[in-house]
């Protein structure tokens, strides 16, 4: 069966660095994008990065390019500022557009920068 577990969330101070990772199995890795969606408080969820497998090709929202820097198991965030944080989820698609939802998702690592 597929399972996404998301690690390495936790408190850092403004411009800090966290990795988070994401460990996947269960599907056909090449065919997938694997995305990190992050959730603030009061606020929509928001795609932040995707990377597809097939290819290796990647995606970064505006609010975090140039900071964070994705790879298939792996979202490595620096310079990180107080409205990153939030509860950080990996979920899979199978297409680069957000606006059609994600298929499986990790149970979230929370990420505080305060």
């Amino acid at each position: 069966h597929v399972q996404l577990v998301e690690s390495g969330g936790g408190l850092v101070q403004p411009g800090g660095s966290l990795r988070l990772s994401c460990a996947a199995s269960g599907f056909t890795f090449s065919t997938y994008y694997m995305n990190w969606v992050r959730q603030a408080p009061g606020k929509e969820s928001e795609g932040v990065a995707f990377v597809y497998f097939g290819g290796g090709s990647t995606y970064y929202t505006d609010a975090v390019k140039g900071r964070f820097t994705i790879s298939r198991d792996n979202l490595q965030m620096n310079s990180l500022k107080s409205e990153d944080t939030g509860l950080y989820y990996c979920a899979t698609s199978l297409t680069d557009n957000w606006l059609r939802g994600f298929g499986y998702w990790g149970q979230g690592t929370q990420v505080t920068v305060s």
